[in-house]
């Protein structure tokens, strides 16, 4: 039995789920339980869910148990939009700019989980996400930049698309001291990285053209997807020289 199964037959035997999952949350700490939060989704209703997001900020502290039970609630309403709830696509949405980083990843989860079935419908969602706030576009960039949602060319050249008009919106950015900018700028540290590899033709075509950028922003990200494995596992001539084509 694997461990969120093993979690999924637990869950059905409690009536009251909430100080189990209190307590098998690994919270506080570096790394929540996520085979739980799994198996939350998997078994949970939309009552439950919708209760463990009564767990909002002022009750529940980032990095705390009581966190743990509003980042089940979150990924409990990628299930709902999976289903064709997709009213909850707007509370997920409100969801990807709340303080607490545990809960704005859990948005990401609970995105690609409706990716999973529906990943066209996702990436017309998040060309409108992308138009948001910094925290929106991060969702966005986290949600899409997954690999298990890139196994074909046109899922990948739509995602590199949106990633290319993030990267465009971050130039008329004013305030890069915002937290939101902060946590937008570290996403897409990595997000390129990934979609290159899902599509490397497109990938790295449209990459190239920001190797030029002056924005010191965008630079730090471009040199940060450049250091990543996964693109020197898949072209490290062309890493490399990428690498050495950086504006200085």
């Amino acid at each position: 039995m694997s461990k969120i199964q093993g979690y999924i037959e637990k869950l059905k035997s409690l009536e009251d789920w909430d100080e189990y999952l209190m307590q098998e949350s690994a919270l506080p700490g570096p790394r929540g339980n996520l085979e739980l939060i799994k198996a939350v989704a998997e078994v949970g209703e939309e009552k439950t869910f919708l209760h463990l997001l009564s767990f909002t900020p002022d009750k529940a502290p980032v990095n705390t148990q009581q966190e743990f039970l509003a980042c089940c609630g979150t990924v409990g309403l990628g299930k709902l939009v999976e289903e064709g709830k997709v009213k909850y696509l707007e509370k997920l949405r409100v969801l990807a700019s709340d303080p607490r980083w545990r809960t704005r990843e859990s948005v990401a989860m609970a995105l690609q989980m409706y990716g999973e079935g529906h990943m066209e419908e996702l990436t017309i969602e998040m060309g409108k996400w992308a138009k948001g706030n910094s925290y929106e576009k991060r969702a966005v960039a986290a949600a899409l930049c997954e690999p298990k949602l890139l196994k074909h060319k046109e899922q990948a050249s739509r995602v590199l698309q949106i990633l290319d008009n993030i990267t465009y919106s971050i130039k008329e950015i004013q305030d890069r001291k915002d937290e939101g900018f902060k946590a937008l700028k570290k996403g897409m540290a990595y997000c390129w990285s990934v979609a290159i590899v899902g599509y490397p033709d497109e990938g790295k075509q449209i990459f190239e053209k920001w190797i030029s950028c002056t924005d010191k922003d965008i630079k730090w990200i471009i040199k940060e997807n450049l250091k990543k494995q996964r693109l020197k596992k898949m072209d490290q001539n062309w890493t490399e020289f990428m690498q050495e084509r950086i504006v200085k």
